[in-house]
């Protein structure tokens, strides 16, 4: 199993779909499991109702989808016929929520760190580095999110310091994707 972390405009999700097809173009199997959080649904359902909601209840509501998607995709990991010979890739992970709520000044909480040790501790997890200027052009292009540099800066200062923390492969996602995944799949295969 192969975790992809990173701020928005990264390219986990591109990235995590490249992979996935690269690796059944060997032969081999691999799924793709994305672990949303209704970030994005929230956003645009307080925008459509002019009433920002506080961010301790957006953080709430975000915590409990993005945990259950979480507890889901790794159930469902655990009960495929292939999960042993196959690759998983999960495109986010608890991981985003703590640094969501890392930028928003809000304490970790006890369970999601406790978790998130708990699942991440035999998988292979990467965070797919740019810098937040690339990133903020990317989702400007994009035209689906509307992060501020303000909050990208802090959100990749953040899952940098955790990488470093818990020695986890920082791949530069400002490469071309042969390059990209051929780290991961090096550090896969560690």
């Amino acid at each position: 199993m192969i975790v992809l972390l990173g701020i928005d405009g990264a390219g986990k999700t591109t990235t995590a779909a490249a992979l996935t097809t690269a690796v059944r173009n060997t032969g081999q199997p691999a799924i793709m499991l994305r672990n949303r959080s209704c970030r994005r649904w929230l956003i645009h359902t307080s925008r459509r109702f002019g009433k920002e909601l506080p961010v301790r209840w957006s953080d709430r509501v975000e915590t409990v989808v993005r945990t259950v998607n979480v507890l889901l995709a790794h159930g469902e990991v655990l009960v495929s016929l292939d999960s042993r010979s196959q690759l998983t890739v999960m495109d986010r992970h608890l991981v985003c929520q703590l640094v969501l709520r890392n930028v928003r000044g809000l304490p970790p909480g006890w369970l999601l760190p406790w978790l998130s040790d708990r699942l991440l501790r035999t998988v292979t997890v990467a965070v797919l580095d740019v810098p937040a200027e690339t990133a903020h052009e990317r989702i400007r292009i994009r035209g689906e999110d509307h992060e501020t540099l303000e909050y990208l800066r802090a959100a990749r200062s953040a899952y940098l310091d955790i990488a470093r923390s818990r020695s986890w492969r920082v791949v530069d996602a400002t490469e071309t994707t042969d390059v990209i995944l051929t780290q991961l799949l090096n550090t896969a295969a560690r």
